[in-house]
């Protein structure tokens, strides 16, 4: 690819897109709305973005809807439970504290955005809130300070079609996790590792 059609300047940007649409602009607001709330509640899926000494990284959460608890109307708590231990999200917060969140719902097309700042707690009582049904607690909470929210459209969704049924890939027409896990490690076990892996379909 030709480097020299490469943007490099904020005005050049601007003239090839034009002005942002009104609606993009006044659905922005330093604080959450209720209908904004609503969709916070609503979610069982968010993903997350930091960044760090390390680079910048995305990394996706999920739980019952409303796992995200909404405080006010500046602040949101994700508890942070048991997952494979890299916490490089968490890593990168300590050093940097500006987090963004976009939230999900099944079977609606808009979206929730969320930036801001964050804090991890290990607070006793706050972890004891957020107990699920076997009495386990997550290890840590992460206290996000709302600098700014909007809702997403519905386009890129409806563009990748992604609640769409018809539309849903065949978990078995791709690789393993653990294939994938091989890949990168070639004496590493795959078929031993999916034998216990929950995301490896039954067989036929």
């Amino acid at each position: 690819m030709d480097r020299q059609s490469d943007i490099t300047d904020l005005g050049v940007l601007r003239d090839l897109y034009g002005e942002p649409m009104h609606t993009s602009l006044i659905k922005e607001v330093p604080h959450l709305t209720e209908p904004y709330a609503a969709l916070i509640r609503a979610s069982p899926f968010v993903i997350l973005a930091t960044s760090g000494e390390e680079g910048l990284d995305a990394s996706p959460r999920g739980g019952t809807p409303g796992f995200v608890r909404v405080v006010d109307k500046t602040t949101l708590i994700l508890p942070d439970r048991s997952g494979n231990n890299r916490v490089d999200s968490l890593s990168n917060l300590v050093g940097d504290p500006r987090i963004a969140l976009i939230f999900f719902i099944p079977g609606i097309s808009e979206c929730m955005r969320i930036n801001g700042k964050a804090r991890i707690s290990v607070d006793p009582e706050l972890l004891q809130s957020f107990a699920d049904d076997n009495g386990k607690l997550p290890r840590a909470a992460v206290i996000i300070t709302i600098d700014r929210c909007y809702a997403q459209c519905s386009q890129a969704v409806m563009r990748a079609k992604l609640w769409d049924a018809d539309a849903q890939v065949d978990r078995k027409s791709l690789p393993t996790f653990g294939k994938m896990l091989q890949a990168c490690q070639a004496e590493f076990d795959a078929a031993a590792f999916d034998r216990s892996y929950v995301g490896v379909p039954p067989d036929d």
